[in-house]
């Protein structure tokens, strides 16, 4: 299954998508209210809720209020090699908050107090139930799907002490969507990640080459506190960031950044 939050006139749903149809949820005004209910798969699959065509509907990100939002770095070979690391032995992680969140066509602004706004395609996953000191190998029973996610960073701040929080919980800068897919219609083995910045490619990378698989990630957060139903994980980024170009590329106004994942979708934001 593929499902969405979306905009109506009423106000905002859960949606099942088909083909070009969303399909409402009744009762569940996102995903995250969804993922709640132990039952979510039944409800999504049964429901028949009004219906729109997809282009008549905005998307929000996927889970509005995830009660956290972590995310992992350095998780790609590649990335960590064109950031001169060495391959650690542990997931780097950080956090970010429901604040940052925003959907996968909205804007992005651009901010004044840091220059060096950076892409960083990502797949991010969804937690489906809550999971608590879980083992990698049953974590999968513990994920609802996945979906697209860019990590905007402002490099400036990131860098200004070694910590990176500052850099990555910048209002409304990380959008998420347009949908969660389930496992069963995702494969991780195969799946490509690309990023564009204004039609030009700057990421390629499968999502088979992630050091910590999504997995080993559930199960490694879920050692230190409980992951619950509509949580997030972003999963890290593949090369090719702007900061590690030569010379070195940010976001500005007017720019369009993509991510698209295979099974998945595209997040298209501009920058204004």
């Amino acid at each position: 299954m593929r499902l969405a939050t979306v905009r109506t006139r009423q106000g905002t749903c859960a949606a099942r998508l088909d083909g070009d149809e969303f399909t409402e949820l009744p009762g569940h005004a996102d995903v995250g209210s969804l993922l709640a209910d132990v039952d979510w798969q039944r409800i999504a699959r049964n429901a028949t809720g009004r219906r729109h065509r997809r282009g008549d509907v905005d998307v929000r990100t996927v889970v509005p209020r995830p009660s956290k939002v972590l995310c992992a770095g350095l998780n790609y070979t590649s990335h960590i090699q064109e950031m001169g690391r060495e391959l650690p032995a542990h997931p780097t992680l950080f956090a970010k908050f429901a604040d940052t969140l925003t959907g996968p066509a909205d804007a992005v602004p651009a901010v004044a107090e840091d220059p060096e706004m950076d892409w960083e395609g990502e797949l991010a996953v969804v937690i489906g139930r809550t999971a608590y000191k879980v083992r990698e190998e049953e974590a999968g029973q513990y994920i609802a799907g996945f979906t697209v996610a860019n990590d905007i960073s402002m490099r400036g701040w990131q860098y200004r002490t070694t910590e990176w929080l500052q850099g990555k919980i910048w209002a409304r800068s990380t959008p998420v969507g347009p949908v969660l897919t389930t496992p069963d219609e995702f494969d991780p083995a195969t799946a490509v990640l690309r990023t564009t910045l204004n039609g030009t490619p700057v990421q390629e990378h499968t999502i088979a080459d992630l050091l910590f698989t999504p997995a080993h990630l559930v199960a490694y957060v879920s050692t230190m506190v409980p992951l619950h139903p509509g949580d997030l994980i972003l999963t890290g980024t593949p090369g090719g960031v702007g900061r590690a170009r030569t010379p070195q590329r940010y976001l500005k106004p007017g720019d369009l950044v993509e991510v698209t994942i295979d099974g998945i979708g595209t997040v298209s934001t501009p920058i204004i």
